[in-house]
């Protein structure tokens, strides 16, 4: 009597009952899944991902610090090279824009609260998913085209409506003190996320602002600012070299800075000799 494969999983959900509703869940329609870790938000998700390589990651949208998106690229970005990625499942609210982008993207998505029959069926794709071979480095170059493309969208759609504006964002304005500098962005290098700030560098000085980097995105000229991590935005046009290092990783030298910038996997494939 042959017996099914037995994979593993990993929960990130914020709210305690609805992780023990999955789970329960999980138990009736998928006796042979092994949870074995469920955890309240992003950055737990991604070391526990990474600690215990599961087959399947179940990923609540909106947790504290990273939301369901920015941990699964961080766990992409960070994923052992050759190594298959997790099938990737969201779990949201109802809401109309992630929705849509999910079945764009053809990536499986379960709605809250978590009904049966609904579950059967993404239970089906996933065991369907993981008795295929082709996974590896098809698998995550696949898994990072939808992150991506999930993940610009995401950002403009969350920015305030009031800022969003056809026109391309032109000044800065940081607090230095007890003025407000106006800093062209024309001057700027590159904007780096840090702890509540955003770091905005230009060839000789460094500012900070408020207004977090995904509002920040939707307002800048995407054909002059380049994303290169999920905490970095380059001037395309100060990006002197792109190197490798013996990890494989891409780092950025830019004109006018000392710095050296990480490239995530996610946007590697910017980086291509023509």
């Amino acid at each position: 009597m042959s017996t099914s494969p037995s994979f593993t999983a990993l929960i990130a959900e914020d709210e305690p009952l609805l992780a023990q509703a999955l789970q329960a869940e999980l138990a009736q329609a998928w006796p042979a899944l092994q949870v074995l870790a469920t955890v309240g938000d992003g950055a737990s998700a991604v070391a526990q991902a990474l600690a215990l390589q599961p087959d399947v990651l179940f990923f609540d949208i909106r947790m504290p610090g990273l939301s369901g998106l920015e941990a699964a690229a961080a766990l992409a970005d960070e994923w052992p090279e050759g190594t298959p990625f997790p099938a990737l499942v969201f779990v949201t609210a109802y809401d109309q824009y992630a929705v849509q982008a999910f079945e764009a993207q053809a990536v499986d998505y379960l709605l809250k609260p978590v009904q049966p029959e609904r579950l059967q069926k993404t239970v089906a794709k996933l065991q369907l998913a993981l008795s295929s071979k082709a996974q590896g480095a098809m698998n995550m170059e696949a898994t990072l085209a939808q992150l991506r493309n999930l993940l610009a969208p995401a950002a403009a759609s969350e920015a305030p409506a009031a800022k969003t504006s056809a026109e391309p964002l032109r000044l800065i304005q940081a607090s230095a003190g007890s003025s407000i500098r106006m800093v062209p962005v024309d001057e700027v290098l590159y904007f780096e996320a840090a702890d509540k700030y955003v770091r905005v560098l230009t060839g000789g000085h460094e500012y900070l602002i408020r207004t977090p980097l995904k509002e920040l995105l939707p307002l800048l000229d995407t054909q002059q600012f380049w994303q290169v991590h999920r905490g970095t935005v380059v001037r395309a046009s100060a990006i002197d070299s792109v190197s490798r290092d013996e990890a494989g990783k891409l780092w950025l030298r830019l004109r006018g800075s000392a710095d050296k910038l990480a490239v995530s996997r996610l946007y590697a494939h910017l980086f291509k000799a023509m």
